[in-house]
């Protein structure tokens, strides 16, 4: 069996080929599809846009209160935060959204754990190697 450095590992064309590959076939996967759908419609909606930078005003906001220490503003605003977040999820587009980030992660842990398990089966299997007999005579 052919053994590589770790550098070598990383530059190696084959691997890079196969991973180019994987990589491929994930962009055009329905899941991202989907989510690049459900992106161009949330960034194309003027309420959505509103609402999601209402939201990073607010947690400016909190920021600068937790600096002046005002627990009292913090928690108005994190009221405040609380209902808009409420208000944005209540769009459907924004449930899909979440949904279809949701799934494309499952799919790149589930790609990444096969990946995983695999290479580790074959270490295990390939490491366990017969055990040398000795002969307490020698």
């Amino acid at each position: 069996m052919e053994k590589y450095t770790a550098t070598e590992l990383i530059v190696r064309a084959d691997i890079m080929d196969k991973a180019m590959e994987l990589a491929s076939l994930l962009s055009t996967s329905d899941e991202v599809a989907f989510y690049q759908k459900a992106e161009k419609q949330v960034q194309s909606n003027a309420e959505i846009q509103d609402l999601i930078k209402l939201i990073k005003k607010r947690q400016k906001e909190v920021v600068a209160f937790e600096k002046f220490q005002n627990q009292k503003m913090i928690d108005k605003i994190n009221g405040e935060l609380e209902e808009l977040q409420d208000k944005l999820d209540n769009y459907p587009i924004v449930s899909q959204f979440k949904q279809a980030q949701e799934d494309i992660n499952y799919l790149l842990q589930l790609v990444v754990g096969v990946i995983r398990d695999t290479v580790s089966e074959k270490i295990q299997v390939e490491d366990a190697a017969p055990a040398v007999e000795s002969n307490c005579s020698d």
